[in-house]
């Protein structure tokens, strides 16, 4: 029986996620981030859920996403309400997992060909 490994192509995906790191394609980040099928925002200034507000808002909107995941950790953990609804008002679905289940639900969704955005939120900050 051959084996070999099946890559995909054509966007970024997580490898890899522990508690303190996520590893997209080949590089381990330890910083929050932004993923987008097509691009990564490195160094995303937020290190807990609860920090989040409209502010952060924009800066995921410029991907153009249909939905938005946030991975709160190694836990799920629910940003302020105003966060929240600043993607709901422009029509835009979110949903909060912890981080683990963020990538996956991300990998599937971007393998789909959907316009999906994940922000993970890391201890580093």
């Amino acid at each position: 029986m051959d084996l070999s490994l099946d890559r995909p192509e054509g966007f970024l995906f997580v490898r890899r996620v522990t508690p303190h790191a996520v590893t997209v394609v080949d590089r381990e980040l330890s910083d929050s981030f932004v993923l987008a099928p097509d691009r990564a925002i490195e160094q995303w200034p937020v290190s807990s859920a609860l920090a989040l507000d409209e502010s952060h808002v924009e800066g995921i909107l410029e991907l153009k996403p249909e939905l938005v995941l946030l991975g709160t950790g190694a836990r799920q953990q629910f940003p302020p309400a105003s966060f929240l609804a600043g993607f709901l008002r422009r029509g835009v679905g979110i949903e909060v997992m912890d981080n683990a289940a963020a990538a996956r639900t991300y990998d599937l969704l971007a393998a789909e060909g959907r316009r999906v955005v994940v922000a993970f939120i890391l201890p580093g900050g």
